[in-house]
Protein backbone atom coordinates (compact mmCIF):
# COMPACT_ATOMS: atom_id res chain seq x y z
CA UNK A 1 0.00 0.00 0.00
CA UNK A 2 1.30 3.71 -0.96
CA UNK A 3 1.86 6.09 1.94
CA UNK A 4 -1.10 8.21 0.16
CA UNK A 5 -3.74 5.13 -0.16
CA UNK A 6 -2.42 4.35 3.50
CA UNK A 7 -3.65 7.52 4.63
CA UNK A 8 -6.62 7.40 2.65
CA UNK A 9 -7.44 3.99 3.71
CA UNK A 10 -6.76 4.27 7.70
CA UNK A 11 -8.65 7.48 7.64
CA UNK A 12 -11.78 6.10 6.02
CA UNK A 13 -11.54 2.91 9.30
CA UNK A 14 -11.92 6.12 11.45
CA UNK A 15 -14.70 7.35 9.06
CA UNK A 16 -13.06 10.35 7.26
CA UNK A 17 -11.61 10.48 4.14
CA UNK A 18 -8.79 12.84 3.41
CA UNK A 19 -7.85 16.50 4.45
CA UNK A 20 -8.86 19.03 2.10
CA UNK A 21 -11.06 21.94 1.22
CA UNK A 22 -14.16 20.81 3.38
CA UNK A 23 -12.32 20.90 6.68
CA UNK A 24 -12.04 16.89 7.26
CA UNK A 25 -15.83 15.89 6.52
CA UNK A 26 -16.62 13.05 8.48
CA UNK A 27 -17.37 10.11 5.99
CA UNK A 28 -19.50 7.42 6.64
CA UNK A 29 -17.94 3.75 6.03
CA UNK A 30 -20.54 1.02 6.39
CA UNK A 31 -17.99 -1.75 5.28
CA UNK A 32 -14.33 -2.26 3.83
CA UNK A 33 -13.16 -5.01 1.38
CA UNK A 34 -10.14 -5.79 0.09
CA UNK A 35 -9.34 -6.80 -3.67
CA UNK A 36 -5.65 -8.53 -3.81
CA UNK A 37 -4.66 -10.73 -6.66
CA UNK A 38 -2.37 -12.94 -4.55
CA UNK A 39 -5.06 -14.03 -2.34
CA UNK A 40 -4.24 -12.25 0.65
CA UNK A 41 -8.01 -10.20 0.70
CA UNK A 42 -11.41 -11.04 0.75
CA UNK A 43 -11.87 -11.42 -2.82
CA UNK A 44 -9.04 -11.96 -5.87
CA UNK A 45 -11.03 -9.48 -8.36
CA UNK A 46 -12.87 -6.18 -8.80
CA UNK A 47 -16.33 -7.97 -10.33
CA UNK A 48 -16.35 -10.48 -7.48
CA UNK A 49 -16.05 -7.37 -4.82
CA UNK A 50 -18.92 -5.36 -6.26
CA UNK A 51 -20.77 -8.13 -6.83
CA UNK A 52 -20.72 -8.77 -3.02
CA UNK A 53 -21.77 -5.25 -2.18
CA UNK A 54 -25.13 -4.65 -1.21
CA UNK A 55 -28.12 -3.09 -2.73
CA UNK A 56 -30.18 -0.21 -2.76
CA UNK A 57 -28.25 0.82 -0.06
CA UNK A 58 -29.62 4.83 0.64
CA UNK A 59 -26.41 5.86 2.08
CA UNK A 60 -27.67 6.51 5.80
CA UNK A 61 -24.73 3.96 6.79
CA UNK A 62 -22.09 5.66 4.78
CA UNK A 63 -20.23 3.99 1.75
CA UNK A 64 -19.19 0.36 0.80
CA UNK A 65 -15.59 0.43 0.45
CA UNK A 66 -13.10 -1.91 -2.24
CA UNK A 67 -9.86 -1.49 -1.48
CA UNK A 68 -8.10 -2.31 -4.69
CA UNK A 69 -4.54 -2.98 -4.03
CA UNK A 70 -1.62 -2.37 -6.81
CA UNK A 71 -1.70 -4.17 -9.84
CA UNK A 72 -3.30 -4.64 -13.67
CA UNK A 73 -6.58 -6.01 -13.38
CA UNK A 74 -7.63 -7.34 -16.72
CA UNK A 75 -11.36 -6.48 -16.12
CA UNK A 76 -14.11 -5.10 -17.92
CA UNK A 77 -16.19 -3.86 -15.14
CA UNK A 78 -19.98 -3.09 -14.95
CA UNK A 79 -21.26 -1.15 -11.88
CA UNK A 80 -24.92 -1.57 -12.02
CA UNK A 81 -27.28 0.86 -10.57
CA UNK A 82 -28.61 -1.43 -7.51
CA UNK A 83 -25.00 -0.83 -6.02
CA UNK A 84 -25.59 2.90 -4.27
CA UNK A 85 -22.77 4.08 -1.99
CA UNK A 86 -20.01 2.35 -3.71
CA UNK A 87 -16.25 3.65 -2.88
CA UNK A 88 -13.65 2.04 -4.90
CA UNK A 89 -10.32 3.30 -3.82
CA UNK A 90 -7.08 2.00 -5.43
CA UNK A 91 -3.37 2.26 -4.49
CA UNK A 92 -2.62 5.27 -6.89
CA UNK A 93 -2.72 6.28 -10.67
CA UNK A 94 -0.42 3.49 -12.60
CA UNK A 95 -0.68 1.43 -9.45
CA UNK A 96 -4.48 0.14 -9.52
CA UNK A 97 -4.90 -0.51 -12.88
CA UNK A 98 -8.15 -1.50 -14.62
CA UNK A 99 -7.87 -2.55 -18.16
CA UNK A 100 -9.36 -3.86 -21.29
CA UNK A 101 -8.91 -3.69 -25.08
CA UNK A 102 -12.51 -3.76 -26.42
CA UNK A 103 -13.29 -1.70 -29.62
CA UNK A 104 -15.29 -0.55 -32.42
CA UNK A 105 -13.36 -2.49 -35.25
CA UNK A 106 -13.48 -5.20 -33.06
CA UNK A 107 -17.11 -5.43 -33.03
CA UNK A 108 -18.16 -3.75 -30.00
CA UNK A 109 -20.20 -0.72 -29.96
CA UNK A 110 -18.49 2.46 -28.39
CA UNK A 111 -20.55 2.37 -25.70
CA UNK A 112 -20.13 -1.30 -24.95
CA UNK A 113 -16.68 -0.78 -25.39
CA UNK A 114 -16.01 0.40 -21.78
CA UNK A 115 -13.64 -1.26 -19.74
CA UNK A 116 -15.20 0.19 -16.45
CA UNK A 117 -18.33 1.37 -16.38
CA UNK A 118 -20.72 2.80 -13.66
CA UNK A 119 -24.26 3.28 -13.70
CA UNK A 120 -25.06 3.43 -9.87
CA UNK A 121 -25.79 6.86 -8.27
CA UNK A 122 -23.47 7.87 -5.46
CA UNK A 123 -20.03 6.17 -6.81
CA UNK A 124 -16.68 7.55 -5.44
CA UNK A 125 -13.72 6.20 -7.06
CA UNK A 126 -9.99 7.21 -5.53
CA UNK A 127 -6.44 6.68 -6.66
CA UNK A 128 -7.08 4.53 -9.62
CA UNK A 129 -6.00 4.27 -13.60
CA UNK A 130 -8.69 3.18 -15.70
CA UNK A 131 -7.17 2.20 -19.67
CA UNK A 132 -8.20 0.71 -23.27
CA UNK A 133 -5.13 -0.64 -24.96
CA UNK A 134 -6.83 -1.04 -27.61
CA UNK A 135 -4.72 1.82 -29.76
CA UNK A 136 -5.49 4.76 -32.15
CA UNK A 137 -5.65 2.14 -34.48
CA UNK A 138 -8.96 0.39 -33.38
CA UNK A 139 -10.59 3.73 -33.32
CA UNK A 140 -13.50 4.19 -30.78
CA UNK A 141 -12.19 2.49 -27.46
CA UNK A 142 -13.61 3.91 -24.24
CA UNK A 143 -11.52 3.89 -20.86
CA UNK A 144 -14.29 4.70 -18.76
CA UNK A 145 -18.29 5.22 -19.16
CA UNK A 146 -20.25 7.02 -16.88
CA UNK A 147 -23.95 7.29 -15.99
CA UNK A 148 -23.98 7.55 -12.37
CA UNK A 149 -25.46 10.56 -10.94
CA UNK A 150 -23.88 12.16 -8.27
CA UNK A 151 -20.40 10.90 -9.50
CA UNK A 152 -16.86 11.35 -8.16
CA UNK A 153 -13.12 10.67 -9.62
CA UNK A 154 -10.54 11.51 -7.42
CA UNK A 155 -7.42 11.38 -8.29
CA UNK A 156 -7.48 8.71 -10.73
CA UNK A 157 -6.17 8.60 -14.36
CA UNK A 158 -8.27 7.85 -17.78
CA UNK A 159 -6.11 6.32 -20.57
CA UNK A 160 -7.21 5.99 -24.51
CA UNK A 161 -6.85 7.25 -27.78
CA UNK A 162 -10.59 7.91 -29.46
CA UNK A 163 -13.33 8.51 -27.28
CA UNK A 164 -11.39 7.89 -23.65
CA UNK A 165 -13.90 8.92 -21.20
CA UNK A 166 -17.64 8.76 -22.06
CA UNK A 167 -19.35 11.08 -19.60
CA UNK A 168 -22.44 10.01 -20.46
CA UNK A 169 -25.11 11.10 -18.55
CA UNK A 170 -26.36 12.98 -15.14
CA UNK A 171 -24.06 14.98 -12.89
CA UNK A 172 -20.62 13.79 -12.21
CA UNK A 173 -17.33 15.52 -10.89
CA UNK A 174 -13.57 15.12 -11.33
CA UNK A 175 -11.39 16.27 -9.12
CA UNK A 176 -7.10 16.14 -9.66
CA UNK A 177 -7.52 13.19 -12.80
CA UNK A 178 -5.58 12.65 -15.86
CA UNK A 179 -7.13 12.51 -19.04
CA UNK A 180 -5.08 10.85 -21.83
CA UNK A 181 -6.59 10.58 -25.87
CA UNK A 182 -6.95 11.55 -28.90
CA UNK A 183 -10.42 12.70 -31.12
CA UNK A 184 -13.32 13.66 -28.70
CA UNK A 185 -12.01 12.09 -25.80
CA UNK A 186 -13.82 13.47 -23.42
CA UNK A 187 -17.36 13.48 -24.78
CA UNK A 188 -21.06 12.80 -23.63
CA UNK A 189 -24.27 14.31 -22.35
CA UNK A 190 -23.69 14.44 -18.50
CA UNK A 191 -23.09 17.89 -16.55
CA UNK A 192 -19.96 17.19 -15.51
CA UNK A 193 -17.09 19.72 -13.98
CA UNK A 194 -13.04 18.72 -14.44
CA UNK A 195 -11.51 20.70 -11.62
CA UNK A 196 -7.94 20.83 -10.91
CA UNK A 197 -7.20 18.14 -13.55
CA UNK A 198 -4.87 17.44 -16.38
CA UNK A 199 -5.76 17.19 -19.86
CA UNK A 200 -3.11 15.16 -21.93
CA UNK A 201 -3.79 15.34 -26.20
CA UNK A 202 -1.66 12.54 -28.13
CA UNK A 203 -0.35 11.35 -31.27
CA UNK A 204 -3.52 9.93 -33.20
CA UNK A 205 -4.04 8.14 -36.49
CA UNK A 206 -2.07 9.70 -39.67
CA UNK A 207 -4.47 12.70 -40.94
CA UNK A 208 -6.43 12.60 -37.71
CA UNK A 209 -6.68 15.94 -35.20
CA UNK A 210 -7.05 16.07 -31.37
CA UNK A 211 -10.50 17.28 -30.12
CA UNK A 212 -10.87 17.15 -26.42
CA UNK A 213 -14.39 17.39 -26.18
CA UNK A 214 -17.18 16.31 -27.90
CA UNK A 215 -20.49 17.56 -25.92
CA UNK A 216 -23.71 15.64 -27.08
CA UNK A 217 -26.40 17.75 -25.48
CA UNK A 218 -29.58 17.38 -27.95
CA UNK A 219 -31.91 20.19 -26.42
CA UNK A 220 -31.65 23.34 -25.39
CA UNK A 221 -33.20 22.98 -22.43
CA UNK A 222 -31.25 20.12 -21.24
CA UNK A 223 -29.17 20.96 -18.17
CA UNK A 224 -25.86 19.59 -19.18
CA UNK A 225 -22.62 20.44 -20.46
CA UNK A 226 -18.86 20.14 -19.83
CA UNK A 227 -16.99 22.66 -17.84
CA UNK A 228 -13.01 22.59 -17.69
CA UNK A 229 -12.59 24.44 -14.18
CA UNK A 230 -8.58 25.24 -13.38
CA UNK A 231 -7.31 21.98 -15.80
CA UNK A 232 -3.82 22.41 -17.29
CA UNK A 233 -4.26 21.37 -21.05
CA UNK A 234 -0.83 20.21 -22.14
CA UNK A 235 0.77 18.06 -25.18
CA UNK A 236 1.01 14.18 -23.81
CA UNK A 237 4.87 13.09 -24.56
CA UNK A 238 3.99 10.88 -28.03
CA UNK A 239 2.66 14.50 -28.98
CA UNK A 240 5.89 16.41 -28.04
CA UNK A 241 8.32 13.92 -30.05
CA UNK A 242 5.86 13.68 -32.89
CA UNK A 243 6.96 18.01 -33.18
CA UNK A 244 3.19 18.71 -33.38
CA UNK A 245 2.54 17.63 -36.48
CA UNK A 246 -0.88 16.99 -35.32
CA UNK A 247 -3.77 20.00 -34.63
CA UNK A 248 -5.09 20.43 -31.52
CA UNK A 249 -8.73 21.70 -30.71
CA UNK A 250 -10.58 22.14 -27.54
CA UNK A 251 -13.65 21.08 -28.99
CA UNK A 252 -16.46 20.03 -31.45
CA UNK A 253 -20.06 19.96 -31.85
CA UNK A 254 -21.18 16.38 -31.56
CA UNK A 255 -24.70 17.03 -31.30
CA UNK A 256 -26.78 20.35 -32.17
CA UNK A 257 -26.48 22.26 -28.80
CA UNK A 258 -22.93 21.15 -27.67
CA UNK A 259 -22.05 23.07 -24.44
CA UNK A 260 -18.80 23.27 -23.20
CA UNK A 261 -16.54 26.10 -21.34
CA UNK A 262 -12.95 26.50 -20.47
CA UNK A 263 -12.26 28.29 -16.91
CA UNK A 264 -9.49 29.78 -15.29
CA UNK A 265 -7.44 26.94 -16.85
CA UNK A 266 -4.15 26.75 -17.93
CA UNK A 267 -3.76 26.27 -22.55
CA UNK A 268 -0.65 25.43 -23.51
CA UNK A 269 0.72 26.89 -27.02
CA UNK A 270 -0.08 23.80 -28.97
CA UNK A 271 -3.14 24.33 -29.26
CA UNK A 272 -4.60 25.93 -32.09
CA UNK A 273 -5.31 29.16 -32.45
CA UNK A 274 -9.09 28.78 -33.35
CA UNK A 275 -9.46 26.96 -30.44
CA UNK A 276 -12.48 25.22 -31.80
CA UNK A 277 -13.48 23.09 -34.82
CA UNK A 278 -16.42 22.51 -37.04
CA UNK A 279 -17.81 18.88 -36.47
CA UNK A 280 -19.51 19.07 -40.20
CA UNK A 281 -20.06 21.99 -42.36
CA UNK A 282 -21.94 24.40 -40.00
CA UNK A 283 -23.64 22.07 -38.55
CA UNK A 284 -24.73 23.49 -34.86
CA UNK A 285 -22.55 26.59 -34.89
CA UNK A 286 -25.07 28.74 -34.10
CA UNK A 287 -26.93 26.74 -31.40
CA UNK A 288 -24.09 25.26 -29.81
CA UNK A 289 -22.59 27.24 -26.66
CA UNK A 290 -18.32 27.01 -26.61
CA UNK A 291 -16.72 29.51 -23.96
CA UNK A 292 -13.81 30.89 -22.43
CA UNK A 293 -13.05 32.69 -19.60
CA UNK A 294 -10.03 34.06 -17.92
CA UNK A 295 -7.46 31.20 -18.81
CA UNK A 296 -3.74 31.36 -18.98
CA UNK A 297 -1.22 30.23 -20.99
CA UNK A 298 -0.12 30.71 -24.51
CA UNK A 299 -3.06 29.14 -25.90
CA UNK A 300 -5.65 31.01 -24.01
CA UNK A 301 -5.26 34.18 -26.29
CA UNK A 302 -9.07 34.54 -28.29
CA UNK A 303 -8.09 36.98 -30.72
CA UNK A 304 -7.69 34.43 -33.59
CA UNK A 305 -11.03 32.39 -32.07
CA UNK A 306 -13.59 31.03 -33.93
CA UNK A 307 -16.63 33.83 -34.49
CA UNK A 308 -19.26 31.44 -34.86
CA UNK A 309 -22.66 32.93 -33.58
CA UNK A 310 -22.59 30.37 -30.69
CA UNK A 311 -18.75 30.84 -29.47
CA UNK A 312 -18.59 33.74 -26.47
CA UNK A 313 -16.04 35.09 -24.28
CA UNK A 314 -17.62 35.14 -20.68
CA UNK A 315 -17.63 37.27 -17.94
CA UNK A 316 -17.60 36.46 -14.39
CA UNK A 317 -21.61 36.24 -14.30
CA UNK A 318 -21.87 33.41 -16.87
CA UNK A 319 -18.24 32.09 -16.03
CA UNK A 320 -20.09 31.68 -12.74
CA UNK A 321 -22.95 29.23 -13.94
CA UNK A 322 -20.55 26.84 -14.89
CA UNK A 323 -18.99 26.20 -11.36
CA UNK A 324 -19.69 23.33 -9.32
CA UNK A 325 -21.74 24.81 -6.77
CA UNK A 326 -24.15 25.87 -9.51
CA UNK A 327 -23.75 24.04 -12.14
CA UNK A 328 -23.96 20.70 -9.98
CA UNK A 329 -25.55 21.86 -6.77
CA UNK A 330 -22.03 20.08 -5.49
CA UNK A 331 -22.42 21.63 -2.35
CA UNK A 332 -25.66 19.42 -1.70
CA UNK A 333 -24.15 16.22 -2.56
CA UNK A 334 -20.40 16.11 -3.04
CA UNK A 335 -19.23 16.73 0.56
CA UNK A 336 -20.61 13.50 2.35
CA UNK A 337 -17.81 12.36 -0.16
CA UNK A 338 -14.77 13.92 1.60
CA UNK A 339 -13.35 14.49 -1.72
CA UNK A 340 -12.10 17.97 -1.84
CA UNK A 341 -14.13 20.67 -4.05
CA UNK A 342 -13.79 24.55 -5.20
CA UNK A 343 -17.27 25.66 -4.85
CA UNK A 344 -16.97 28.83 -7.24
CA UNK A 345 -14.79 30.59 -9.40
CA UNK A 346 -10.99 30.92 -8.11
CA UNK A 347 -10.84 34.20 -6.47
Amino acid sequence: MTERTRSVYESLSRRKLVDGDNDGTKVLVSDIVTVNQNGTGNFTTIIEAVTAAPNKTDGTAGYFVIYVTSGVYEENVMIPKNKRYLMIIGDGINRTVVTGNRNVVDGWTTFNSATFAVTSPNFVAVNMTFRNTAGPEKHQAVALRNSADLSIFYSCSFEAYQDTLYTHSLRQFYRECDIYGTVDFIFGNAAVVFQNCNLYPRQPLPNQFNAITAQGRTDPNQNTGTSIHNCTIRPADDLVSSNYTVKTYLGRPWKEYSRTVFMQSYLDGFVEPVGWREWNGDFALSTLYYAEYNNTGSGSNTTDRVVWPGYHVMNSTDANNFTVSNFLFGDEWMVQSGVPYTSGLLS
